[in-house]
């Protein structure tokens, strides 16, 4: 069966960038009956942070792990598990001091794993994750940020996801924006009627 992986990252009740996200799955699940949803709101549920133990962990060869290390590397391995397994990843991402919530950073860091989702070679990182995924990002933007304008710079959270994203491989990722948020009702409205027609016009 199809699995899609929804991440969001706003702790609030009435985020843009969650509704957004949600209203892809809604239609994503119309599409696909059968199909699996695994959802996790990375900042509600307080994803974990890396720690000494995990690095050591980590950097231990998988057969000498002991249990405490096979213990600190569990969460880690339950969401690389489900990233492998997806066929379509969701991220809801509100745009926060020009870049993305910690603890998206936190699931970010999770799953880009050397030897499970990456690995090094001599002409760099090699991905591991299975070819052809699917990433959708919908984000939520207190202005906007035009290609070819002074603001462009600004945007410090496409440019990353792309560049993390494609070192495990996922290189199909599509972008939807509500900007405008913060410059006013009527501004925010169109900026988020503008995203849900993006998201009408997908094409899965």
């Amino acid at each position: 069966m199809p699995t899609l992986l929804h991440i969001d990252s706003s702790p609030r009740a009435a985020s843009v960038s969650s509704f957004l996200a949600s209203v892809f799955v809604e239609k994503w699940t119309q599409r696909n009956p059968a199909g699996r949803v695994l959802h996790h709101n990375s900042s509600i549920e307080r994803f974990p942070y890396l720690d000494e133990a995990f690095i050591d962990a980590s950097f231990t060869p998988e057969a000498e792990r002991t249990a405490a290390q096979k213990a600190a590397l569990a969460f880690s391995d339950q969401m690389v598990d489900e990233l492998l397994d997806a066929d379509v990843v969701v991220l809801g991402v509100p745009m926060w001091n020009l870049s993305i919530p910690a603890s998206l950073k936190a699931w970010i860091d999770l799953i880009v794993r050397e030897g499970r989702t990456f690995a090094f070679t001599e002409q760099g990182a090699a991905p591991l994750t299975p070819p052809g995924k699917r990433v959708y990002v919908f984000s939520a933007r207190g202005g906007a940020y035009p290609v070819g304008t002074p603001f462009q710079d600004f945007d410090q959270q496409e440019p990353y996801l792309r560049r993390i994203l494609g070192v495990i491989g996922l290189t199909r990722v599509e972008f939807i924006s509500a900007e405008h948020q913060s410059d006013g009702p009527q501004a925010a409205a169109q900026g988020l009627a503008r995203a849900k027609c993006a998201i009408d016009a997908l094409a899965e």
